[in-house]
């Protein structure tokens, strides 16, 4: 996946799928605290193989087998079919969006654009959390991503 070439044109054509891909990880980690960067790159990986295939015109498809990654791979594909039935039904709906839905490989540039920040972003231990906590301070505003606040009361 290190060697595929992501064009910035498909990233700009198709930024409202990039940006909805990582919030949907970013959404995903609020609510599974015990998340790291390695199970978001596992199922970033996973989910980016299957699109590969699906250009070719194969569908074949290999979730992680680990319980979050899985879950979080269920959660990028649920948006990801969610995505191609509203612009289906609704062609250019959003600013962003573009006229036809995104194609599979198209999708796949998108999914290892999100790879390699995240392989970026992490320090490679296996808790490490800096990517999930760059992904999160994308979305500052949202509410779905607001911790809890501190029980500890200061005198």
């Amino acid at each position: 996946m290190l060697d595929v070439k992501v064009s910035q044109d498909v990233i700009y054509m198709h930024q409202n799928i990039l940006s909805g891909l990582a919030f949907t990880v970013a959404k995903y980690s609020a609510a599974h605290p015990d998340t790291s960067d390695t199970d978001v790159l596992a199922a970033l990986q996973a989910l980016a193989e299957t699109y590969k295939t699906l250009s070719s015109g194969i569908y074949y498809e290999k979730p992680p087998d680990a319980l979050l990654p899985r879950e979080l791979y269920a959660a990028l594909a649920a948006f990801l079919n969610e995505s191609k039935q509203q612009t289906a039904e609704r062609p250019g709906s959003t600013p962003f969006a573009s006229a036809t839905p995104a194609k599979d490989a198209e999708v796949f540039a998108l999914l290892v654009f999100l790879y390699r920040m995240g392989l970026l972003r992490t320090n490679g231990r296996p808790r490490a959390r800096r990517y999930l906590e760059f992904l999160r301070g994308q979305f500052s505003d949202a509410p779905e991503l607001k911790r809890e606040e501190s029980r500890i009361i200061v005198p």
